[in-house]
């Protein structure tokens, strides 16, 4: 390829195994077309934690950026030249610029896409939060909350290993954490926030205990849509985000960071995000508590 060429045509995707499921090229397309960037391709590569530093090392100068999923989100630490702050307070990557200067930046788009999603819905300031969940989903959305949350933290882990886990993060971003065990889960769902980062199915015991008059509820799931327990949440009159919300939120970041240009159209992105899903029979209208979730933002972004 000609350095010319190597000039007009951009190019970004999105990393991962597995990764047919991603709604990643759908978002970004449709920004690009938005954008009238008839130049940008966007592509999804199945790309485990071997064959990850082959293919970053093997991308050309038309390369503008790439999305990382698991397992991929630590593994490409020790690829990049510089790791930005939330990034490096939660040890995951989810977006790799490459920046002519600084060279392979790693940034952590979820951390403040979960932000900019609640304040989308209104919620910009709660006294206390809760975390269901205690992996690496759980270690942004508590890096989120951190932004969020006034006062304490409660994180319902689901094995006593992630107990030191949970303390040690929220020393690092200076929040008061209080973690507990995951069968007390429904102590805390009166909360004015919760935010749910397991797996499909671990929360469904959760549905008979929504209180009679809940506050708001994030999960991160999106295929299909609703959990039960975002079905629940809502048939009490409760505020309900869902993955998609974080997802597209998450992927306006990228998009502003490796093609340069803001603000990234969100509507246009959004729109792109529901009719994907639609296609695949993911149903938008919470409220059918026979849908089960099955990806979280640890398989995006």
């Amino acid at each position: 390829m000609s350095a010319r060429a190597s000039a007009e045509r951009r190019r970004a995707a999105v990393l991962g195994s597995p990764i047919s499921h991603s709604l990643s090229p759908e978002l970004h397309r449709a920004a690009y077309a938005a954008l009238g960037l008839t130049d940008w391709t966007y592509d999804r590569f199945e790309v485990d934690e071997a064959a990850l530093p082959g293919f970053v090392g093997r991308l050309g100068p038309e390369w503008a950026g790439l999305s990382l999923t698991m397992p991929l989100k630590r593994a490409v630490i020790p690829l990049l030249d510089r790791v930005g702050e939330s990034a490096r307070a939660v040890g995951a990557v989810n977006t790799l610029v490459f920046d002519p200067r600084a060279g392979r930046v790693g940034e952590n788009t979820d951390v403040p896409g979960l932000v900019a999603a609640l304040a989308e819905r209104g919620v910009r300031r709660v006294p206390t939060a809760a975390v269901l969940g205690g992996g690496a989903t759980a270690a942004s959305a508590l890096a989120a909350l951190a932004r969020v949350c006034e006062g304490e933290i409660v994180v319902h882990v689901r094995g006593s290993h992630r107990v030191a886990e949970v303390l040690a993060l929220g020393e690092r971003l200076g929040v008061e954490v209080r973690p507990e065990p995951w069968d007390r889960a429904a102590d805390s769902l009166h909360l004015p926030l919760v935010v749910s980062t397991t797996p499909a199915g671990a929360g469904d015991f959760l549905v008979d205990t929504v209180p009679g008059t809940p506050g708001t509820l994030f999960d991160v799931l999106y295929e299909p849509w609703p959990t039960p327990l975002a079905a629940a949440w809502a048939a009490r009159g409760g505020t309900v985000l869902g993955g998609l919300d974080l997802l597209v939120h998450q992927a306006v970041l990228q998009v502003e960071m490796m093609t340069g240009r803001t603000p990234a159209p969100l509507a246009a992105m959004r729109a792109a995000g529901e009719r994907a899903l639609a296609a695949r029979g993911a149903g938008r209208v919470v409220g059918d508590p026979t849908h089960r979730g099955v990806h979280t933002m640890d398989r995006e972004g």
